[in-house]
């Protein structure tokens, strides 16, 4: 049943996204779903069991592990509930199947901060409610007919419990995903195909005249089907970053707090919209639509190290939709047009960074495109072509900012048609702000990759954090739980306190002829810390510049360059 029903799903992953709407238009609802339900298929491959129980659970851990987006996260939970109850079961007879089914939708129900109707909660509510209200047979091929026959009816009606659908349209993404996944169940039960009707799966979207954002607008004899998303503006999505994570609990204590899922899932939904916490054992899944991701994270540390991090820009998703939408559309060419299509000017920028602040500092310097990212997330080379290809210039510089980024940089400069991309291999944001500071308007583009690539070797780049285990590296021995500062790439100390590590790495970063010290200060950075700063670097090296700038920067508190 749930390879077929993985395989179901899989065949209309397109449709899914297709219809993904809600609660913002991340555009990938049957690819979440599909990709989480694939991680359970290979789990329970793993460990095939004929004991219900045991297969259950091993399909459920691997859901957890595997689980992408809301509605991948939620699809974990309704099969999470449903190993529970069937834990200890080695067969069950058609009751039991649909107590679990029961089950599961109160797991996926709690899993959720805020339960939103007229979604995937809802199509499984109702068809298990119906199930366990089943009362005419005892053979579970019937059972899951009529499970299916209620998620396609509930699945129908969700336009009308969800306003968002309504005007645009369609029934809800997670919702028709969970439908397909019931079709496979029933294909496998039947022992044969299934036909399936598509009536349910869309209202008509043909409009007659469809604006897709201000000043779009298809002529009426296009009659396009479009996805959800052309009905909606880019301006309107209030939390831009899909955050997901998973956080390992440390045993005891992490900076005095004790880990408890009401709190924490309390805490992260201040913080933004479609909050999904699934604690299982020492696993935690979160998943959240935020504005800062960097605070969601800096939250999740205090209880714990964080791993599988994944950070996407929907407001970019968003417009690359649109973008799409309108490749073959030929609008009337006049001469203004025309003249227009030339690049708009000699020279953009692209950099990567990761934190509020130093994404202001590059943008107000100059920068287009600043593509969110760093140690732990690493754009793409496609998220590094696509960014260059929305800037209308002529020559375009790319600052990865990070030695992890600069090879999918590098591989960016040939994917590129008809503009210029140059690669300024900086290393750090320190090292990435001096090269932008270096660039001349007036010069050509080879004085400037000169001038640019010149600036990396003037300046010093360091960073504190703090040490997730035990090690030793470059003579120094470090322990769990202490700061570090490093250097260019090289840890230079391990202490018990932040203010010594910080102390530490400017001692080894000033020399006599440095002129400038710049700090940024991370999401974690405490005012009365900075402050100390300061007057440590002005008692101890009266003659410094002292810079100060708020970065925002998750992980880690401080950043520093020396120049």
């Amino acid at each position: 049943m749930v390879l077929a029903g993985a395989d179901s799903l899989r065949r209309n992953v397109d449709k899914v996204n297709g219809l993904n709407v809600f609660p913002v238009p991340d555009g990938d609802t049957g690819t979440n779903m599909n990709l989480t339900l694939t991680a359970g298929c290979e789990e329970l491959k793993k460990k095939p069991s004929s004991h219900i129980g045991k297969a259950a659970d091993a399909l459920s851990k691997g859901l957890l592990m595997g689980a992408r987006g809301n509605s991948g996260v939620i699809l974990s939970q309704l099969f999470r509930g449903f190993a529970k109850h069937v834990h200890d079961l080695e067969n069950v007879n058609v009751q039991q199947f649909a107590a679990a089914l029961q089950q599961g939708v109160e797991t996926a129900y709690k899993a959720v901060v805020k339960p939103v109707e007229g979604t995937i909660l809802t199509v499984s509510k109702e068809a298990a409610k119906h199930a366990t209200q089943y009362r005419r047979g005892g053979d579970l091929l019937d059972l899951m007919q009529e499970v299916l026959s209620k998620a396609k009816e509930a699945l129908a009606r969700t336009p009308e419990q969800l306003a968002v659908l309504k005007q645009v349209g369609v029934v809800d993404a997670g919702g028709q995903g969970l439908v397909c996944v019931y079709e496979g169940f029933v294909t496998a039960l039947n022992g044969g195909l299934v036909q399936v009707d598509d009536d349910y799966a869309t209202m008509d979207t043909r409009l007659d005249a469809v604006s897709l954002v201000p000043g779009m607008n298809l002529a009426k004899e296009v009659h396009a089907h479009l996805p959800a998303q052309a009905h909606l503006a880019t301006e309107d999505i209030e939390f831009g970053y899909c955050t997901e994570f998973m956080l390992t609990i440390a045993p005891g204590k992490v900076k005095g707090l004790i880990f408890d899922e009401g709190t924490f899932r309390d805490q992260l939904s201040k913080l933004g919209d479609s909050l999904l916490v699934v604690a299982d054992d020492e696993l935690v899944k979160v998943h959240i639509h935020a504005e800062y991701p960097g605070e969601v994270m800096n939250q999740a540390m205090n209880y714990g190290a964080l791993s599988r991090i994944k950070i996407e820009n929907m407001r970019d998703q968003h417009s690359h939709i649109l973008e799409d939408m309108t490749v073959g559309y030929e609008a009337p060419v006049s001469i203004a047009a025309t003249e227009a299509s030339a690049p708009s000017k000699p020279y953009g920028f692209v950099a990567v960074a990761l934190g509020d602040g130093i994404t202001d500092i590059f943008s107000s310097v100059g920068v287009d495109v600043v593509l969110s990212g760093g140690q732990t997330m690493n754009p793409s080379t496609e998220d590094i072509v696509n960014a260059v290809n929305r800037i209308d210039a002529e020559t375009i510089y790319v600052l990865p900012n990070n030695s992890n980024i600069i090879l999918a940089a590098q591989q960016a400069v040939e994917l590129v048609d008809n503009k210029t991309l140059i690669v300024i291999p900086s290393k750090s944001i320190p090292q990435g702000l001096a090269a932008i500071l270096a660039f001349q308007e007036k010069a050509d583009a080879k004085a400037n990759t000169e001038a640019m690539n010149e600036s990396l070797r003037r300046v010093k780049s360091g960073q504190v954090t703090y040490a997730v285990r035990d090690t030793n590296m470059d003579g120094i021995d470090i322990k769990q739980g202490h700061f570090i500062g490093i250097q260019d790439g090289r840890i230079v100390s391990s202490q018990p306190s932040l203010m010594d590590a910080c102390k530490k790495l400017l001692e080894e970063m000033i020399e006599e002829s440095s002129e400038i010290v710049t700090i940024l200060t991370g999401a974690d950075a405490k005012e009365e810390e900075t402050e100390e700063l300061e007057a440590f670097i002005q008692a101890i090296y009266p003659e410094m510049e002292v810079e100060l700038h708020p970065g925002g920067q998750p992980l880690y508190a401080y950043l520093f360059s020396v120049e």
